[in-house]
């Protein structure tokens, strides 16, 4: 029995904003159920008890939506309830929550703090940049009500990180935003390429990423952070730290920089299974936490192929000078090839970034390497 990781959609896709880009509202709208509503307390208990159960020395446990907050909080009071009676084998579990902050108060900061989440803010970058793009459904900003749920984090001594989605806007402003973040002393960040929509031709959107400027901004921000890194006051941004870790043997902890699709379960409010949260859709169901076991739906995950598809890189692909640190990128950000494998969507910006930036990252990893 292996560690376990957890996500949990509490609320499923229902939030109380409407970011123009939310790759789960695309994901809802092509799925026969758009909405599960919010998950039941016989749901929540199956969910907790077979997760703890099923793993062995650490459980992450993790919740997301929509706005997982949503759900309300006697619903985490409840999460901690049940890890408490079921934790027979006193296993880690760790807990996080990734939330837009427009619902937290003093009550849910308690909470938070007393049983140690790691929390996710969703920012992105300046204040026009962000409200442009993450409003609520009749149009009204939330960038104020966010920074006032950072600081009442803050008061409360909450551990937090800094999610940031990578559209084109921020993309252009990337200097003007880390300066921003240093600023409000945010040192744990988070930066999520922006999604186009599934099945749809990317960079048709206001929004889209497109890859020559994704590229422009890994280098523009690999820039930055090298300069705070010389003075010893780098900020911890994951896809940098988890790029060191590869040029040191280590295997990443992000599945997008591994190259290969990890073994998550995904939890709709209904207890229905999926292999990822990008994939979650009828056709990638792995089943119902409520009547199947862990290790069923596993033998579901082999059926379908999931992980099996990932490793189906292109040959040019395999060939690149860089492969052997990019790996090809996240599998929703691919695109098929003629010859049925998969090539990144955002190769060209890839590249322009490791031509520029790896020389210094292996520097850095020398470094560490020489101090030991």
């Amino acid at each position: 029995m292996p560690p376990i990781s957890v996500l949990i959609k509490p609320a499923s896709g229902n939030c109380n904003m409407q970011c123009e880009y939310c790759f789960y509202c695309d994901e809802q709208n092509k799925r026969s159920v758009a909405s599960f509503g919010i998950m039941s307390e016989r749901t929540l208990k199956n969910v907790m008890r077979k997760t703890i159960l099923h793993a062995e020395g650490m459980c992450s446990v993790a919740f997301q939506g929509g706005e997982p907050t949503l759900a309300g909080i006697d619903f985490f009071r409840k999460v901690i309830e049940f890890e408490k009676h079921y934790n027979r084998n006193h296993i880690k579990v760790e807990y996080a929550l990734q939330t837009n902050g427009l619902n937290i108060n003093e009550e849910w900061c308690r909470l938070l703090k007393e049983n140690h989440f790691l929390i996710g803010l969703s920012v992105d970058g300046t204040q026009d940049i962000h409200d442009k793009y993450r409003h609520t459904k009749s149009g009204k900003t939330t960038y104020a009500q966010v920074i006032k749920a950072a600081d009442m984090l803050d008061k409360y001594n909450v551990e937090y990180n800094i999610l940031t989605v990578v559209h084109r806007e921020v993309a252009e402003h990337i200097e003007e935003i880390y300066d921003l973040y240093r600023r409000n002393g945010w040192y744990y960040q988070q930066y999520i390429a922006c999604l186009d929509p599934l099945y749809e031709k990317p960079g048709e959107r206001e929004y889209s990423l497109m890859p020559e400027a994704y590229g422009k901004f890994l280098v523009k921000l690999f820039d930055c952070w090298f300069e705070d890194l010389k003075a010893n006051k780098q900020p911890y941004i994951r896809q940098f730290e988890n790029y060191i870790a590869i040029l040191l043997g280590r295997m990443a902890e992000a599945c997008d920089q591994r190259g290969i699709c990890g073994v998550q379960y995904v939890i709709e409010a209904d207890g229905s299974v999926y292999p990822c949260d990008f994939y979650m859709l009828d056709q990638y169901k792995l089943g119902c936490i409520n009547d199947m076991s862990i290790s069923a739906m596993d033998e579901k995950r082999k059926e379908i192929k999931f992980i099996e598809e990932s490793l189906k890189l292109s040959q040019e692909c395999r060939n690149c000078e860089f492969y052997r640190i990019c790996k090809g990128g996240c599998q929703r950000s691919r695109l098929k090839t003629d010859d049925e494998r998969y090539k990144n969507y955002h190769c060209k910006g890839y590249k322009e970034f490791f031509k520029e930036c790896l020389p210094r990252m292996l520097q850095i990893a020398d470094r560490i390497r020489n101090s030991r």
